[in-house]
Formats: structure tokens, sequence, C-alpha cells
């Protein structure tokens, strides 16, 4: 199978569980308040506790009936008109109106959606467009006394450049005299890892496919030249359908063209690797105190239990190598037997269901 055809499938692909707690757009009304929200950071409230119960209810609907890809379109500036293409068109230059200057005002604010050290993420809504969002609130004082003022900045650089239906979109961000306000892509199922932890450990036709997910965002950002070095359950995302989306790009780094970077895209890999075994067992591989964590990693001491299947053991077995140069690559994961078998059987029954809806 082309390598082509195949990543085609795995950006696309969403996870369908006919277990799934999400039905008829309810499921958002009973998260709790509090949560590691991979896209959050804790602070203060930001004074929406006068929002009516209703108001952010009617907020929860709405993002669940606004997925629709096609908005995401709302929050961005139209495409400037070059020069060149201006004087083709009618001979006379006209001047473009300035970009409409993002405030906290056009922002009517939902509920509260994760919290963590730094921040507060919330459901929002851009009142002129209706447009659903989440709302990343940030402290600049408290930015400054953990000193990450370096790491907000290399996330919003980084992230606000990346498209990928497996990579949580940045929209745009503004700022007052104490406040940073990123405007991101509403994943409308919360973290991944609530999800993993609910389950315990994902069967494996679900994990194979969120891991196909996976390899296909990787390999963007690697050909992007951006380094996630993260990735682990609490930093992944769900979209209302079930895809995954990879957030958190605070540590993140952009590949330099030199050869004594101590980092590398093998990092990733080796994430990979981890976040298969996880979950497909249920705990990280190396688990153990943090001394005899790091001993068991360097000695590459890993028990896989016997429940996990020949094929994932496989794949498991080659990411987690020491040698960063000896790892499988991100199209060798991609054609990997186990990925493949579960990533086909998925698409044949989506496409079954497909072609009986088109008979109807």
């Amino acid at each position: 199978m082309a390598t082509k055809t195949l990543e085609a499938r795995f950006e696309h692909l969403s996870v369908n569980d006919g277990n799934d707690p999400v039905q008829g757009g309810k499921s958002l009304s009973k998260q709790k308040d509090k949560g590691s929200l991979s896209t959050a950071v804790s602070i203060a409230g930001m004074g929406a506790t006068n929002q009516t119960a209703s108001t952010r209810n009617h907020l929860l609907k709405i993002a669940l009936q606004n997925t629709n890809e096609a908005r995401t379109n709302a929050l961005s500036p139209p495409a400037k008109e070059t020069e060149e293409n201006a004087s083709q068109a009618s001979g006379v230059l006209y001047e473009q109106p300035a970009p409409k200057k993002l405030h906290l005002g056009m922002f009517e604010i939902g509920k509260a959606l994760g919290k963590g050290k730094f921040g507060r993420v919330y459901l929002a809504k851009e009142r002129s467009s209706g447009f659903i969002c989440a709302l990343k609130v940030l402290h600049k004082s408290e930015l400054q006394q953990g000193g990450i003022q370096k790491q907000v900045r290399r996330e919003i650089e980084i992230q606000s450049n990346l498209r990928h239906p497996n990579v949580l979109r940045l929209f745009g961000h503004f700022h007052d005299s104490k406040r940073i306000f990123l405007i991101l892509e509403f994943a409308g199922k919360g973290e991944l890892y609530k999800h993993l932890r609910k389950e315990h450990r994902f069967p494996e036709w679900k994990a194979a496919q969120y891991i196909a997910q996976m390899t296909a965002a990787l390999k963007y950002l690697h050909k992007k030249h951006v380094i996630h070095r993260d990735i682990k359950p609490e930093n992944i995302l769900m979209g209302i359908h079930g895809e995954i989306k990879i957030s958190d790009f605070g540590w993140s780094m952009l590949k330099s063209g030199s050869q004594d970077n101590f980092y590398n895209e093998k990092v990733d890999l080796w994430s990979l690797g981890v976040l298969t075994y996880e979950f497909l067992v249920g705990e990280a591989p190396f688990e153990d105190t943090p001394v005899m964590t790091h001993r068991r990693i360097a000695r590459g001491d890993m028990t896989i239990p016997s429940f996990v299947s020949p094929e994932a053991r496989d794949l498991i077995k080659k990411l987690l190598v020491l040698d960063p140069e000896k790892r499988i690559s991100l199209v060798e994961v991609q054609q990997h037997p186990w990925i493949v078998k579960h990533c086909i059987k998925a698409e044949k029954a989506s496409q079954r269901v497909s072609n009986l809806k088109d008979s109807k």
C-alpha cells in the first residue's frame, strides 16, 4: 500500500465507539470544571461568575453543533490582496482595511473547561460570528514568577503556524495589561488522559487508530522541523468525533540545521512507543520510583504483558530502542502490520455504514 494513501487515511481517521458516553450532545454539560486540560495553565476566574447556567448550557449545545471545519476561518483576517493583483484588477490601488483588533469583549465566556498551574481554559463564543472556541487565559505576573515567558512565546510562535487535523489549532492571541489570551480550537471530548483512566486501557483497535493519527501528526510536525518533546496522554485532546489532537507546544523546539542539537525528532518516536504501551497496558512501561524509573529506562528494562498482541508487541519494541538511530521511522510505523490491520478494518466498517446511508 502506498505511503501517501496510508497517511491520508490516518490523518482523517476518527474513532467511533459504540459504547461512547457522548450521546446527543449532552456529555459536555456533565464534565467537571476541574481538570488538568493540557491546553490549560491555573489562574483565578475571569469574571464569568455572572453568567447563568442556561447561558453556559446554550454555549455547550452550540459547541457540539458547530464542528464544521470550514468555520475555523471565522477568526482569520481576510487574505490581503497584493499590489500587483489589485492593479491588474482595476488599475487603482485601494487601501486594505486594518485587521480587526482582538479583545476580550468580543467573546461570550462559558464554563471553565480545565485548569493547570498557570492558567485556565474556558469555552467561548465570538459574538459577531458565533464561532465556538476555547479561550486559554494566562496571567503575566504568574508566567514571570514561573520563569516561563519564553516557553509561552515559543508555544504561540510554533502552534499558530500549524495546520493539521490531528494538531490543535491556535487561531490567534491578544493581551491586556495583566493577561495573555490564546484562541484555541475547541476539542469537544476533552483530554484523552481522562478517557484512558476511565477505560484503564484501550482495546487494540482503538489504540492502533490513535497511534496512527499520532504518527500522521508527528510526521507533519517533523516535516515542519518541529519536535514536540512532551508527547503524553495529558497533552492529547479529543475532538467531538473522537479524533485526537496534539496540544501543549510549550516544550516544543524548532530544529535548526546544526548537527550539534542534543535533541532530534527521534525523541518523539521514543514517546510514541511509550504512548503505545500506555494505551494498551494502562500504565507507563518503566514506571517505578523516580530513581528506579531512570535506571530502568537506561537499561531498557521493560516487560510487556502477555495480553498484548504479538503485532503490537513488535511495534513497541521497535520504538523503545535505546539507540535513537535504530528506532523505527514514522513511515515504517504507518506501514506496520498492527497499524494497517486495525485502520483498514475501521475504514471498511465506516465505508459500509456510508454505503448503507447512501442506499436509503
